[in-house]
C-alpha cells in the first residue's frame, strides 16, 4: 500500500489526536470506519516512533496486519506514548518537543540463508526491515534503522543483541519487509 500525501497526513493528525486524548483522559482515540476513506480502513500494520530532541522517546508497532490500518496507528500512537516500557508515560509539556514518524509496513517475506554471513550479504542497507529469530528469541528492525546502524554486520550484531541472541550464536530464520515512512 502506498499512501498518498493527504492520506499521511490524516494518519499523522490520527496519531496525534490519539496521544492528545491519552494525555486528556488516559485513553486511546476510538475510531471506526466511518471515520476515514476506506482504504485506511483496510488491514495494515505500522509503526509509529516518537522522538525527542532527535532521540528516541517511544516506538511501539505490529509487524504483521491484523486490524484496519488507521486503527493500527491509533493504538500504537498511544502506546508509543504511554505504554513503551522503556520510557516513562508522556507528559503534556514534551508535546511541543515531539517529532512523530509512521512506518507502514509490507507483508514480511522469509530469507532462505545458510549462515550469519549468507544472511549479511543478503541484506539491502536502507530498504530493508529485518526480524530474526532464534529458539523463541525474535527481534526487529525498521529500515530507518540503517541511518544509525549502515553496515550491515553491525545492523546484524545489534539486532541479535537486542533480541538476546548472543553474538556467537547463528540466527535461525529471518524476515524481511520494507516501509513507507513518514513524514
Amino acid at each position: 500500500m502506498t499512501l498518498s500525501t493527504p492520506q499521511q497526513q490524516f494518519l499523522l493528525d490520527l496519531a496525534l489526536r490519539s496521544i492528545g486524548r491519552g494525555l486528556a483522559d488516559g485513553s486511546p482515540l476510538q475510531i471506526n470506519a466511518d471515520d476515514c476513506e476506506a482504504s485506511l480502513w483496510e488491514v495494515g500494520a505500522a509503526f509509529v516512533t516518537l522522538e525527542k530532541n532527535g532521540r528516541l522517546r517511544g516506538c511501539i508497532g505490529s509487524l504483521e496486519a491484523t486490524r484496519p490500518l488507521a486503527e493500527d496507528v491509533v493504538e500504537h500512537a498511544f502506546d508509543a506514548a504511554f505504554r513503551d516500557p522503556r520510557f516513562t508515560s508522556l507528559k503534556e509539556s514534551e508535546l511541543s518537543e515531539l517529532e512523530l514518524h509512521i512506518s507502514v509496513l509490507s507483508a514480511s517475506m522469509a530469507i532462505d540463508f545458510s549462515s550469519d554471513a549468507e544472511l549479511i550479504g543478503l541484506l539491502r542497507p536502507r530498504t530493508d526491515g529485518l526480524i530474526i529469530a532464534n529458539q523463541g528469541l525474535r527481534a526487529t528492525f525498521l529500515p530507518s534503522v540503517w541511518s544509525m546502524l549502515p553496515e550491515p554486520e553491525d545492523f546484524l550484531l545489534q539486532l541479535k543483541k537486542k533480541a538476546g541472541i548472543p553474538p556467537d550464536v547463528p540466527v535461525s530464520k529471518a524476515w524481511r519487509y520494507t516501509t513507507q515512512i513518514f513524514p
